[in-house]
């Protein structure tokens, strides 16, 4: 006999959990599982860091107390079939619902390269057993190439640098970070990489991954041969669909599971969020390859209040794309267009830029050199998109800015935007680095 739910949940992950909470701080009374096939669920944003930070991979787990406090259900299982309103999972088991969402996430692209199989091949899955064995082998290991230039690959590149091991970074176009970020910003984290000891390569990418059963080495498009011992994609990721045709509902396989504004599938009873799902830019409505945590959070949020009716009354606007990373000890931030998109979209815009200390005075301890660089709809005036280097307070500037695109503040609002300050939290008043860019931009606006 069926075990009947009034919600069902499938995936562990950011959105699924966010989901879940979201729909039980909504409606109290329901009974609410979440399906997952993972026994300990892995913090994807974290999953880098347990190549060398984290000490031990256990230590990366996304904890199960806020479901468990909230009496929310875990079902270790898998998803088989679906027969009208009821899941029948992999031990047999059926559990009803009335309404359904699907949070399993995305999975890292395989690269079909000769050799690709051999042992020492390896991706960043969220999988908490294969990381261990992850982990382990790269401890044993010394020379190491990455293949993609991307936010993963940097962070991965930069932990096995702390590792203490020799790292090859290979990118197949011109820069680094070459899809988030304007090609000045990659070309600093080039830099910094070399600096630390990493032959980067870009411009060129991996034909063939050398050696018998084992890696041995890669050879690269220009023809130049190198040693190494492992070898790590870090090229992308895919929604996972795999449930979409299980259950009868509309998906493309490079962008997602269509939904609407409320996160709502082509079936009513079913919503989807996160990695899985086909979201749309903010600006030009196009489908993008775009996966965040922090989306798939908003986008959990949003269907776990409007299951039963619409509790929030407002549309999804589109992903805007918020990153942030930190290599060696200086931090990268961008959101919203970089300039190249600007220009691409064929949007006629400004750009302001502005260098300065987060400290003030500069000489105070800790105090980090911050770039900002602003890009300024020219008809319109407001702001498009916004990219930083600097210091940790990097990482707080770059989320007022993602408000400040999203709320289309234009170049005059932020002119007089009134902030707080402090000498060891942030740049003088004087000088603040997101103002003073603005300012830059309406002398060039208004001359």
């Amino acid at each position: 006999m069926a075990k009947k739910y009034d919600v069902l949940i499938v995936g562990g992950g950011p959105a699924g959990v966010t989901a879940a909470l979201s729909a039980k701080n909504t409606y109290k009374d329901i009974k609410i599982a979440l399906i997952r096939k993972e026994k300990i669920a892995p913090i994807p944003c974290g999953i880098p860091y347990v190549i060398h930070t984290l000490k031990d991979v256990m230590e990366n787990r996304l904890p199960d107390d806020p479901l468990k406090k909230n009496g929310i259900e875990i079902i270790i299982d898998e998803v088989e079939s679906r027969e009208n309103n009821m899941l029948v999972l992999k031990s047999g088991d059926k559990l009803e619902f009335k309404k359904l969402v699907v949070a399993i996430g995305s999975f890292p692209i395989e690269l079909n390269l000769p050799g690709s199989d051999k042992e020492g091949v390896w991706y960043v899955k969220k999988d908490m057993e294969y990381l261990k064995k992850m982990k382990e082998y790269l401890q044993k290991v010394n020379k190491i190439a990455i293949i993609g230039g991307g936010f993963i690959g940097l962070e991965v590149t930069d932990e096995l640098v702390k590792a203490g091991k020799e790292v090859y970074l290979i990118e197949k176009l011109p820069t680094l970070l070459p899809l988030t970020m304007d090609a000045e910003f990659g070309e600093m984290v080039e830099e910094i990489l070399k600096n630390m000891g990493v032959k980067v390569y870009t411009n060129l990418s991996v034909e063939e991954i050398l050696g018998d059963k084992k890696v041995s080495g890669i050879k690269l498009s220009n023809g130049e041969k190198i040693d190494v011992d492992a070898v790590i994609m870090a090229v992308g990721y895919r929604p996972n669909v795999s449930l979409a045709e299980v259950f009868g509902i509309e998906y493309n396989r490079r962008y997602g599971i269509y939904v609407d504004e409320y996160m709502r599938t082509s079936d009513r009873d079913i919503f989807a969020a996160g990695d899985c799902v086909a979201k749309r830019h903010w600006l030009t409505g196009e489908y993008v390859p775009l996966m965040l945590a922090s989306t798939a959070m908003a986008q959990g949020r949003l269907a776990g209040s409007n299951l039963f009716e619409i509790k929030v009354l407002k549309t999804f606007p589109g992903v805007i794309g918020t990153f942030s990373t930190k290599i060696g000890d200086t931090a990268f931030a961008a959101t919203g267009l970089t300039e190249t998109q600007a220009k691409e979209l064929g949007i006629n815009y400004v750009v302001g830029t502005h260098e300065t200390v987060d400290r003030h005075p500069g000489k105070l301890p800790g105090a980090k050199k911050v770039y900002v660089k602003l890009i300024f709809s020219t008809q319109s005036h407001v702001l498009l998109g916004a990219q930083i280097k600097g210091g940790n307070s990097v990482g707080e500037m770059i989320n007022m800015l993602s408000v400040m695109v999203q709320n289309r503040m234009t170049d005059i609002a932020i002119d007089t935007l009134q902030i707080g300050t402090h000498p060891l939290l942030t740049s003088s008043p004087i000088a603040y680095p997101v103002i003073n860019a603005t300012v830059k931009v309406l002398k060039e606006l208004y001359k």
